[in-house]
């Protein structure tokens, strides 16, 4: 829909009580207002509404209903297939909801929906506390908590999810309630994974752990030439290990800085990154043995701040350029899965581009499956492929590398993903794969009793059945 199908008396009626500010094409924001963290993603919304409380977020959802717009939501942007945006809708933007309050005594932050993991990390930080969080510090607090949440801190206190303590959410016919174990305990149950198809969430609640703020953490680096040697070490490493180690391996470019020996700079080379959790000493003889089998020849795993080891992958996550991301299971990391990463990671043309191999397992699995919308990952390892390139007349070339990747892996996965990993594929029948037939028609009973209309649709989307018309 053009802005000039706008009613114009609706817009001035919604500007007459809003708080934040309404961003329209006209305005001299509005390019940098619509862009996302997907430089792939380039879409024209009618309106913006940049909201500042939730009084602006019901204003704006009830203009969008009158006027038959298609509604976005947006909290951190970091949608990789670009649900924080809409082509001629409107665009809810929670980015300037920045409240955060810790409370150390009782280990609980409350946090609105437009904070980012950085954010949240440097309040609950002053008191040695954090929450499972995004690897790249300007992930939204809110989107990746909606699907789930994986990070660092994943296997010692699980999944972001995990930690929901309750949430405030404006429902699609504009009304304010709170879903948590007591309250809305069905609507709590499926917002734990099933993302924003419920409602716009504009307030989180969470459970704290004792975190840092010194924890081991940093990198060791090899040649890319002993990468078969390293993630067979890596995987020595974590049959046994204990839940703390929160660490990754990696097929990345190094830096081209003054701590990277000279020989590897810019080059491409093998890493392991993340922290453990835990006192120093005992952290670091976790990873003694990785170190022993295979001496790094970058050694820069030692104590830092947490806040720091969120920043760790940050400079190859810049926002604004082309994207394209797959993620998923694995059962093991075989040596025939490790022989196609190596292989297909051979073939990677963008420095910013990475391979992740994350060990599952611990807090994750300790959860009933049941007992929230989640689908546990019955697996020992996910892959995550970090397709970003600074050309976009590479695009196509790109992503063709990464769907090739995808498809070599095939036969090394099993069912299942972290949805907000979802791009191109057919998204019915993978959102209802991953769920599985009876949390699907638990999650579409819900659906059909907060958001019949599928208001809320512009997500990896679980629509009303016949039966709610």
């Amino acid at each position: 829909m053009a802005v000039s199908a706008l009613d114009a008396a609706a817009v001035e009626g919604l500007a007459a009580n809003f708080g934040g500010e309404l961003i329209a094409p006209e305005h001299e924001r509005y390019d940098s207002a619509r862009s996302i963290f997907n430089g792939m993603i380039d879409r024209r919304p009618a309106l913006i509404a940049q909201c500042t409380g939730v009084a602006d977020v019901i204003g704006a959802l009830r203009l969008a209903r009158s006027q038959g717009l298609d509604v976005a939501v947006r909290a951190g942007g970091h949608s990789l297939p670009g649900h924080s945006v809409c082509e001629g809708g409107l665009v809810i933007d929670l980015r300037p909801m920045k409240g955060i309050r810790v409370d150390p005594a009782a280990r609980t932050a409350t946090v609105q929906a437009g904070v980012t993991w950085g954010e949240l990390d440097r309040e609950t930080q002053q008191f040695g506390l954090a929450v499972t969080g995004g690897r790249v510090s300007t992930t939204g607090v809110a989107g990746l908590t909606l699907g789930s949440g994986s990070g660092w801190l994943e296997r010692k206190y699980g999944l972001t999810a995990d930690s929901l303590l309750s949430a405030d959410v404006v429902t699609a016919g504009g009304e304010l309630v709170r879903a948590s174990e007591r309250e809305n305990p069905e609507l709590f149950w499926g917002l734990r994974g099933g993302g924003g198809n419920f409602g716009i969430v504009t307030s989180f609640e969470f459970r704290l752990h004792e975190v840092g703020p010194i924890v081991l953490g940093g990198l060791m680096v090899w040649e890319r030439s002993r990468a078969r040697e390293v993630l067979r070490a890596f995987r020595e490493l974590m049959r046994d290990a204990p839940e703390e180690v929160g660490i990754a391996a990696g097929l990345v470019t190094a830096p081209p800085e003054p701590f990277v020996p000279e020989h590897l700079r810019g080059q491409p080379v093998t890493a392991v990154i993340g922290c453990v959790v835990g006192a120093l000493e005992e952290a670091a003889e976790m990873v003694r043995p990785l170190r022993e089998a295979v001496p790094p020849e970058l050694d820069m795993l030692g104590p830092m701040p947490y806040t720091a080891v969120q920043r760790l992958i940050d400079a190859a996550n810049p926002p604004g350029l082309p994207g394209y991301f797959k993620a998923e299971f694995m059962p093991e990391l075989s040596d025939e899965a490790i022989e196609v990463l190596v292989e297909r990671g051979e073939e990677v043309t963008s420095p910013l581009t990475a391979v992740l191999i994350e060990p599952l397992g611990g807090a994750i699995n300790r959860v009933p499956d049941a007992d929230s919308a989640l689908s546990r990952p019955r697996a020992a390892y996910a892959y995550h492929v970090l397709g970003i390139w600074p050309d976009p007349a590479e695009n196509e070339r790109q992503v063709a590398w990464v769907r090739g990747l995808a498809e070599a892996m095939k036969p090394h996965t099993v069912p299942g993903m972290y949805l907000n990993f979802l791009i191109d594929e057919d998204p019915t029948a993978r959102v209802r794969a991953t769920f599985g037939e009876a949390k699907y028609a638990r999650l579409e009973a819900l659906k059909n009793e907060w958001d019949p209309d599928n208001v809320f649709r512009l997500n990896y989307n679980i629509g009303p059945s016949a039966a709610a018309g």
